[in-house]
């Protein structure tokens, strides 16, 4: 049986819908309201407070300013400030080699590094005929001093920015090689890099990848072009030692190896996901092993994780270094440009390896010499190229 409402009882059920919905607009309006008050209120904290030593400052300094280094300075403190290890701030001259860096180009002296547990920089290569390898430093070596700056008193980022300067100009490299430390001059230099190196193992094609920069994907499609057309039945990717570098590099080289589907998704602050590259239906199709090592990371990392999360390649090695996370370089007005942890990135299974890095399919351990001495180690040394070889002659 129909029951009718009567007229009063709907403009009274309208009026408490309204009410309702009144409320829950304005809560929510006045979160938003109080949050950007919030905001608003801790950066007029910060302006203030800068303001006031500013004041101090320029009423009371016995020295003259240099606004150029002081702005730098600020900078430089409000990155160091945030809870971000990735962060940092990059003047002008900072900034153009940062991004001759990435192009493949650069002004130093021939090294390739990454950050080791101590906080010091582990030389993980040396490129040959470089000023790093005519001053005699060699892959293992830790670099402890550059001129006269101790490296943990200025970080990571900073420390490798000062051994890059002006070509033609000299830096002393102060390492610590079996726990001895040693004082050795280099003369800086422009170094155009390669990241791709390659060469026939028996019937292996084998391609070792230092990093991936704006010259890494064709290097690399030629590099297995070559290699098929030597009658390579098999590849071995290492990326040991292998720091990362840019996402769009090491995206276009699996592309050209993945066949159809996603490569890489990032998730930002807020949780929101998105798929940022994909792959296209064309692929290589041999079988592949990848060589893996605790200094496999970032891009290297994705690298690894993308290959096998396709079947298309098992890992070799120890575990790997553990970050997932992307950095973003957004330019200033003057020329400078700061480094900000933006996403989080995810290989094609969607799972991060952030923080705890990526278990091999086969674990394989070298002794702490052989790893610090990894790039002259003969083939029959390396027990991990051995296993490697191993699984891939098994799939064929």
């Amino acid at each position: 049986m129909n029951k009718k409402v009567s007229l009063g009882a709907a403009i009274c059920f309208m009026a408490i819908a309204a009410a309702i919905t009144f409320t829950i607009t304005m809560s929510f309006a006045k979160n938003i309201f109080n949050s950007k008050i919030a905001n608003v209120d801790e950066r007029a904290n910060v302006y203030e407070k800068l303001a006031e030593i500013d004041q101090i400052v320029r009423n009371n300094a016995l020295e003259d300013i240099d606004e150029d280094a002081l702005m730098n300075a600020i900078a430089d403190g409000y990155m160091a400030g945030l809870n971000d290890d990735y962060a940092y701030y990059m003047d002008q001259d900072e900034y153009q080699n940062y991004q001759m860096d990435n192009a493949g180009e650069l002004i130093g002296i021939g090294i390739t590094v990454s950050l080791d547990e101590s906080g010091y920089i582990l030389v993980n290569d040396v490129t040959p005929d470089s000023p790093a390898a005519v001053a005699g430093i060699q892959a293992g070596d830790l670099i402890v001093r550059i001129d006269d700056t101790d490296v943990l008193s200025v970080g990571y980022n900073e420390a490798t920015a000062m051994v890059r300067g002006e070509e033609g100009t000299r830096v002393n490299i102060t390492v610590r090689r079996n726990q001895e430390e040693l004082t050795l001059e280099a003369v800086r230099t422009k170094i155009t890099t390669t990241s791709v190196s390659y060469r026939m193992i028996g019937e292996n094609g084998y391609i070792k990848i230092t990093g991936f920069d704006a010259t890494t994907p064709d290097d690399f499609k030629a590099a297995v072009s070559d290699l098929q057309s030597q009658g390579a039945t098999g590849l071995i990717f290492d990326v040991r030692n292998n720091p990362g570098g840019l996402l769009d590099g090491v995206a276009k080289v699996l592309d050209f190896l993945l066949p159809e589907g996603d490569i890489v998704s990032v998730t930002d602050s807020k949780g929101n996901t998105e798929v940022l590259y994909e792959s296209d239906e064309n692929s290589v199709d041999m079988p592949m092993v990848v060589l893996v090592d605790g200094n496999t990371a970032s891009a290297a990392e994705l690298f690894s994780a993308a290959l096998r999360d396709y079947n298309k390649a098992e890992l070799v090695g120890v575990n790997t270094f553990g970050k997932g996370i992307m950095q973003t370089a957004y330019s200033l007005s003057d020329g400078s440009a700061i480094n900000l942890t933006t996403h989080y990135y995810n290989p094609p299974s969607g799972v991060n390896f952030h923080g705890v890095g990526l278990k091999p399919d086969y674990e394989v351990n070298l002794t702490p010499d052989q790893q610090l001495s990894l790039s002259e180690l003969s083939d029959e040394e390396d027990a991990q190229l051995q296993k490697a070889i191993s699984v891939l002659d098994a799939k064929k």
